[in-house]
C-alpha cells in the first residue's frame, strides 16, 4: 500500500468510526417541529412546546435531563434563546438536539440503538487516486453573493472547470457539487469537499478521493442544502464516497 492509499485508509476510517458513533446522524430517530402547545414524545422525556422565547420542557417524576453540567428534574424548563446551533440535552445513553429552524423550534434525539444506525453497513468509496488530486485557484468575489465567498477555477480534461465556494473550518474551503455520478452511484442530492487553505496567491488543492455524502444520504431527518447549477460538473467524478449501504433499507419518512 502506498503513503497515499494508506493516508487515505486512516481518513476513511476516521470517517466510518464517526458515522458509526453515537453521535451519528443515523441515531437521529425523529425530529420533532414544537408547536405552543405541549406534546409528549416516546424518544425523549418531558412535554415539550416551543415559541420565541424558545423551547419548553416539563418534567415529570423520575424524568430528568442534563444541559451542560446542569441536571433538570422535575417541573418546567425554559430553554432558550435558541439559534440554529442549538444545543444538546442528554438522558440515560441518549441526547437531543434543541434549536431553532427558520423561526420553529426543533427537538431531534440520538439513540445508539436507533434503527436506522443498527442497518448500516457501510459507505463504500471508489479506490482512491492521486489522479484526482487537481490543483486550483480561488478567486474571491468583490461583491458578496449571498453567503458565497468566490470561485474554485480547475482543469480536467483538458478544460477548466468552476465551482462556487463558501467559507469552511480554519480557512478553506467548502463546495458542494453535482457530478455525471450523482443520482447513479453516489448520492442523488449531491457531495461536500474542502479545500486545502488558500495561499496567498490563491492556490488549493481539491482531493475529490476525500468527497463525502451530506447527512441526508444517511437520514430523513436532516435538511440538506443543494448546490447552485454552476456546481454541476459535466463529468463522472468516480472518487469518495457512493451510496451508503443499509440492510435492511433506511425506513424512509412518513
Amino acid at each position: 500500500m502506498s503513503d497515499f492509499e494508506a493516508e487515505w485508509q486512516a481518513w476513511h476510517d476516521t470517517r466510518e468510526e464517526r458515522l458509526r458513533g453515537p453521535d451519528s446522524w443515523m441515531a437521529i430517530t425523529a425530529i420533532h417541529w414544537l408547536s405552543t402547545t405541549p406534546e409528549g414524545f416516546d424518544d425523549v422525556p418531558g412535554a415539550w412546546s416551543g415559541d420565541e422565547r424558545g423551547a419548553t420542557v416539563t418534567l415529570g417524576p423520575g424524568e430528568l435531563l442534563t444541559v451542560g453540567t446542569e441536571v433538570l428534574t422535575e417541573g418546567e424548563h425554559l430553554l432558550g434563546p435558541l439559534d440554529e446551533n442549538g444545543l444538546t440535552v442528554t438522558f440515560e445513553d441518549a441526547s437531543a438536539e434543541v434549536a431553532d429552524r427558520g423561526g420553529r423550534t426543533i427537538v431531534r434525539p440520538m439513540h445508539p440503538g436507533s434503527p436506522n444506525l443498527l442497518a448500516y453497513d457501510g459507505t463504500p468509496c471508489f479506490p482512491p487516486s492521486p489522479s484526482w488530486v487537481l490543483p486550483g485557484r480561488f478567486e474571491p468575489y468583490s461583491t458578496p453573493r449571498g453567503e458565497a465567498v468566490g470561485e474554485v477555477a480547475f482543469p480536467y480534461d483538458g478544460t477548466e472547470h468552476r465551482l462556487v465556494a463558501w467559507d469552511g473550518d480554519d480557512g478553506t474551503l467548502w463546495i458542494l457539487f453535482r457530478d455525471a455520478t450523482t443520482g447513479v452511484t453516489t448520492h442523488e442530492a449531491n457531495r461536500q469537499l474542502v479545500t486545502t487553505v488558500p495561499t496567498p496567491e490563491g492556490a488549493v488543492l481539491i482531493d475529490f478521493n476525500r468527497a463525502i455524502n451530506m447527512p441526508c444520504a444517511y437520514t430523513d431527518f436532516a435538511t440538506c442544502p443543494l448546490p447552485p447549477t454552476a456546481n454541476t460538473l459535466p463529468f463522472a467524478v468516480e472518487a469518495g464516497e457512493m451510496i451508503p449501504a443499509v440492510t435492511p433499507p433506511r425506513p424512509t419518512l412518513a
